[in-house]
């Protein structure tokens, strides 16, 4: 047994006086989507819902003298850090990003009461963590780091300890997501080369892929904060060094938009809450295909702290990302029955999600934003055609980020 192996499992056996060890589930439905034997390991059922716990239970334990805790946090590491100063008895200050989800915000305070404050500051996880480290320099505390934290690696490792002790072996294969590198950089660590690995980061948020290509952590020129909990513009130092040896070929980015369909499908078919970092190597299936079939796979749902008040985001962007939901700006003649000639052209299974009229472009004419609904995205090929066979002139914007951003 390595020295790290050894430091995991005491870690993992010490938690054990606080939480218990989370499910690790087969999922029917996903097994037999994929052919193969799929495991989720429910990082979501911890008493946070995130693995966060766990590096900030071996991180303060392993500091019994400190009084004071600092960490900056999008969420979930807050919660964590939270939750346990209240265990131990000790003082935190919690710095988070102002664009943190307020359903994180609340839980953090929940957990921790009269033991933290919380501070929110910068609307990107690194000028919060800018300004953490500062405040701990100043007054003296311990800084507790989300990832670039040796004791809060082998904490996160005791997720690779349980894996073991509940399959009473490896899997073939682990999905993990990667935000800072703490969760996969303590699983590689524990369970070394004997298995496969694919490491999975949200698309605006790829800061491991960005080290492997320049050969050591680079901060990222722009996040993109949706994935909150992966939203991390900068690999740790710690973790690029667990990781440096992983390969390109075994990371696979994620759109934002499509992780909201694995978001949907999980909720409305399996019934289990995921955030969209938690959702990530469920997501990675997709793109694994023919690679797992016959395999036993193990993915970490690494949190379930989501914002219901998002749903809506959610859904907007799981049916525009599957083609089922598009926005047009459409140029409309001003003149009776225009606009009841338009609506005879839509199908059976199509409907008017959105009706804006936004103003005249012409003394005859006006834009019109609309958004429609429908059941397949092959209905909007029928659409296209009878749009242009009338002789409407309209722009799909559905696309246009820079027109999306302000119309929609």
């Amino acid at each position: 047994m390595t020295d790290f192996q050894h430091k995991a499992r005491a870690a993992c056996a010490a938690m054990r006086a606080v939480f218990p060890a989370t499910p690790l589930q087969r999922n029917e439905h996903l097994s037999q989507s994929y052919g193969a034997d799929i495991w989720l390991k429910r990082e979501d059922l911890s008493p946070v819902r995130s693995y966060k716990l766990r590096g900030a239970f071996n991180a303060m334990s392993r500091h019994p003298d400190e009084e004071l805790f600092v960490c900056a946090s999008a969420g979930n590491h807050a919660q964590g850090v939270a939750y346990m100063c209240r265990h131990f008895g000790k003082q935190g200050v919690i710095f988070m990003p102002v664009t943190t989800p307020q359903q994180k915000i609340q839980k953090t305070a929940m957990f921790g009461g009269d033991a933290v404050e919380i501070r929110m500051i910068g609307d990107y996880f690194d000028e919060c963590l800018a300004a953490a480290q500062a405040f701990c320099a100043e007054a003296g505390g311990h800084f507790l780091s989300p990832f670039d934290d040796d004791d809060v690696i082998a904490g996160q490792a005791s997720v690779a300890v349980e894996i073991a002790e509940q399959m009473n072996g490896l899997p073939d294969q682990m999905v993990i997501p990667v935000g800072g590198g703490g969760l996969s950089s303590g699983i590689l660590s524990y369970f070394g080369t004997d298995i496969g690995y694919t490491f999975v980061e949200p698309a605006g948020g790829a800061c491991l892929k960005a080290a492997l290509q320049a050969g050591r952590p680079v901060t990222l020129d722009k996040v993109n904060t949706f994935a909150d909990g992966a939203a991390v513009a900068r690999l740790g130092a710690r973790t690029f060094a667990c990781l440096k040896g992983v390969g390109l070929a075994n990371t696979l980015t994620i759109p934002e938009d499509r992780l909201c369909t694995t978001m949907l499908d999980m909720l409305n078919v399996e019934g289990i809450v995921l955030e969209p970092a938690g959702a990530l190597a469920v997501d990675a299936l997709k793109d694994m295909g023919q690679a797992i079939r016959g395999r036993t796979v193990v993915c970490v749902t690494s949190g379930g702290n989501f914002d219901f008040e998002r749903l809506p985001e959610v859904k907007e962007r799981a049916q525009r990302y599957s083609g089922v939901k598009k926005y047009f700006i459409l140029r409309l003649p001003q003149r009776p029955g225009a606009l009841k000639g338009f609506l005879e052209l839509l199908g059976p299974e199509d409907d008017i999600a959105r009706f804006e009229y936004l103003k005249k472009s012409a003394r005859n004419f006006g834009s019109v934003l609309i958004g429609i609904e429908t059941l397949h995205p092959e209905n909007f090929d029928r659409l296209y055609r009878e749009f242009d066979a009338h002789g409407f002139t309209y722009q799909d914007i559905t696309d246009d980020e820079v027109l999306a951003q302000f119309v929609i």
